[in-house]
């Protein structure tokens, strides 16, 4: 299925960070998820031609800039802790609890090619306030890379992911998978987001993994042709209009699991560059008028298939 979009501009915007990866697309331009939870912060920031303003919407996960401080001021429960996956490996995992007296659905976040970055821990905090059980594997923790700050980890981290196995990833995702379930706070249902890299390896989960609930593919490329007929679980695709690389992949897959019966709803927004949701103040506005259409979709899918 499709979900036309048209194209929305929010303000000015000052582009800070580093993009994230390629991808493109189209969605609903207009705020869903406008319930009265949570706030909605004006900030003003400074550039040579005076102040651009945009929204810091706890409602949203926070950009790559805002995710230390929404993090250090979150009241969820986020901790660390060591996942063995067998055959001797292990990975250092974040994971955040909502606040909630049930069970809750879990949802793994694979990172982008810059690692488990604070933006990443920030978009799991974000899924616990939405009711998840966030678990945001580093799956570089066997290439031991230091531990340092992002702006040093991100390089290493992206000639490091090169070297990665894709059978070894989704087997790793297979056990935290497993992990999550086990938790005593946990439903016995998972599903998966990812980003730039990481939303092509939770796409390639979908194909993967029988039991997968449910995934979410932010600007990721699809699996190989072959591979789509082993696709189960529903697929949400979320894209910037302004990613040729990733969005030339949308068609064939689209075409392929529509015959196959398969579910995949896509939704492209147009100015959106790869990388949205990290980089919310790039695009003229196109990014975060991305953001406030792909994170409510992103939530109602999940709780679509997975529960509240």
């Amino acid at each position: 299925m499709r979900v036309q979009a048209t194209a929305i501009r929010v303000g000015l915007v000052l582009a800070l960070g580093v993009t994230a990866c390629t991808t493109t697309k189209m969605v609903p331009a207009t705020d869903s998820h406008d319930h009265g939870m949570g706030s909605v912060i004006a900030v003003s920031v400074p550039n040579g031609a005076g102040a651009v303003s945009f929204s810091n919407d706890l409602r949203l996960p926070a950009d790559a800039s805002g995710a230390p401080a929404r993090l250090s001021a979150s009241p969820r429960h986020g901790e660390w802790v060591t996942i063995r996956t067998g055959d001797g490996d292990s990975l250092r995992t974040w994971i955040v609890y909502p606040e909630r007296s049930t069970k809750a659905p879990v949802v793994i976040v694979v990172h982008e090619i810059f690692g488990l970055s604070s933006w990443i821990r920030g978009v799991a905090d974000q899924l616990a306030a939405d009711g998840f059980i966030a678990i945001a594997p580093d799956l570089l923790t066997m290439k031991n890379l230091p531990d340092s700050p992002d702006s040093v980890v991100a390089p290493l981290a992206v000639a490091a992911i090169r070297t990665l196995d894709p059978a070894w990833v989704q087997k790793q995702l297979d056990a935290v998978g497993r992990y999550g379930m086990s938790l005593p706070a946990a439903q016995q249902k998972y599903g998966i987001v990812g980003f730039c890299w990481g939303g092509s390896v939770s796409f390639a989960h979908a194909a993967h993994a029988p039991g997968l609930g449910a995934s979410v593919v932010y600007y990721g490329v699809a699996p190989n042709a072959t591979d789509l007929p082993a696709v189960r679980a529903p697929v949400l695709g979320l894209y910037g209009g302004n990613d040729a690389r990733v969005d030339a992949t949308i068609p064939p897959a689209d075409s392929a699991l529509h015959a196959l019966g398969r579910t995949y709803t896509y939704s492209i927004y147009p100015g959106a560059g790869h990388g949205f949701l990290r980089q919310q103040t790039g695009m003229d506005g196109a990014n975060l008028a991305a953001t406030r259409a792909a994170w409510p979709a992103t939530i109602a899918w999940f709780k679509k298939y997975l529960g509240s």
